[in-house]
């Protein structure tokens, strides 16, 4: 008897679900891709909804009980939780503070399926969650969950107020992001970008029907934008250089320690006294000071540099970096030769300048500074600015970085030999208090 109800309890609830994936398809075909990639799977005894960007899981005996309180609670998670794919947030969990994450990606969602403003997915408790968006809205330029994030990150919620917001905006279970054991359920962090650019893509059409969201476009565009790694990055300013420490990969302690028992004071064989490593010896940081780039954000960016060589060990003992600040021209240069001179640095250096910007001075400098031969082996050279200055013709003959804090679609693009890096994600742990 008990199992007769239970199948029937399954067969009803797979039908709400199912009926939910339809009418989502009915009014929105540009979903269509992600639709058939995300599998429906009913979990007994989870007590919530859960997805791990693959696969939605459902509690038959709790989706019946809240489908007849609220018919519209089936559409309301599927397209919650499909927007999670689309938005790609499971494939960017790892952040300073994963609570802030999980919220701010449930705040984006939520705000996206308001301004939808489809009438299958409505909820009771959607007037509460339209006044917190209004109160968010008066401080976050966009509703995307990086932007939510980091208004987290810079202006910490009360306890009270977190707490309040969590349980407005909850919909789905976070907890499952672990991708599933069973490979028919397999989805690439590759695919999920390509239906993200694809939906993108069909959106234009869409609009022309006035029925479209700036937030799920803004959402998108967030979901396809290029990710930097800085720290792989930087390994393009390695070079070969030897140390004087013992080279355990070419040293054989067995006849090391043999002859000093045998023989006293007299090893066999003494160790070699250098290895060959790559690390970073010279190179240049420059920092455009033209209004729009701000102290704050100058040191952080330094900071930022100065803690991935740092902590990856990408230092000799004796280095030769220069910190050139430069608007429309050269206003100081740091010379740094050792770990001692970046931190002070980092302490009591000032960041001076502030009129335009030229690109030029800081390359026409460093040129000079070469034929007094200041360096030896000149790497590379990482330019911060904001990208709105007069980029030199000639391509040098060392790596070139422009690092610039966010992206920016009026920026004139940089030369072709030129690498280009966009840090506001690297750099947002460093404007937290």
């Amino acid at each position: 008897m008990n199992n007769a109800k239970n199948e029937m309890i399954e067969e009803y609830a797979a039908k709400v679900m199912g009926l939910a994936k339809d009418t989502i398809t009915v009014k929105f075909r540009f979903f269509d891709a992600a639709l058939a990639k995300l599998k429906l799977v009913p979990k007994k005894k989870i007590g919530d909804f859960a997805c791990d960007g693959e696969v939605l899981y459902y509690d038959p005996n709790m989706l019946l009980k809240l489908y007849l309180e609220e018919p519209n609670v089936a559409v309301r998670v599927f397209l919650h939780v499909l927007l999670h794919c689309v938005f790609r947030h499971y494939n960017r969990i790892d952040k300073k503070n994963e609570q802030y994450w999980n919220l701010a990606a449930d705040i984006a969602v939520e705000n996206t399926i308001l301004e939808l403003g489809f009438e299958q997915a409505k909820l009771g408790k959607d007037n509460e969650i339209e006044d917190h968006i209004r109160r968010l809205n008066k401080n976050v330029p966009k509703l995307t969950a990086e932007y939510i994030y980091k208004e987290f990150l810079l202006h910490e919620p009360s306890k009270e107020y977190f707490r309040e917001l969590k349980q407005t905006f909850f919909i789905d279970n976070h907890e499952l992001l672990k991708k599933s054991s069973k490979e028919e359920y397999v989805i690439s962090e590759k695919q999920w970008e390509e239906i993200s650019r694809r939906i993108r893509a069909d959106l234009k059409s869409f609009s022309k029907n006035k029925t479209s969201s700036e937030s799920l476009e803004n959402n998108l565009d967030e979901a396809v934008k290029e990710r930097y790694d800085y720290k792989k990055i930087l390994e393009r300013f390695t070079v070969s250089g030897e140390e004087v420490t013992v080279n355990d990969e070419e040293f054989d302690y067995v006849y090391y320690t043999y002859g000093l028992s045998t023989y006293g004071n007299m090893p066999l064989i003494e160790p070699l006294e250098y290895r060959e490593t790559n690390k970073i010896k010279e190179f240049v940081i420059a920092i455009d000071t033209s209004a729009s780039c701000r102290g704050e954000i100058v040191k952080a960016f330094i900071t930022k540099t100065y803690h991935i060589l740092k902590n990856t060990e990408n230092f000799f003992n004796h280095i030769n970096v220069h910190i050139i600040q430069c608007d429309s021209e050269v206003r100081s240069d740091y010379k740094i030769c050792d770990v001692k001179d970046f931190d002070d640095f980092i302490e009591n250096g000032k960041i001076t300048g502030f009129g335009s910007t030229d690109f030029r001075p800081v390359f026409s400098y460093v040129e000079e500074l070469r034929k007094k031969g200041e360096f030896e082996n000149l790497k590379g050279l990482i330019y911060f600015t904001d990208g709105y200055g007069t980029y030199p013709m000639d391509m040098p003959d060392y790596d070139v970085i422009f690092a610039f804090l966010n992206e920016d679609e009026n920026r004139q693009k940089i030369p072709n030999w030129a690498i280009k890096v966009v840090l506001e994600d690297e750099l947002n742990e460093y404007f937290t208090s």
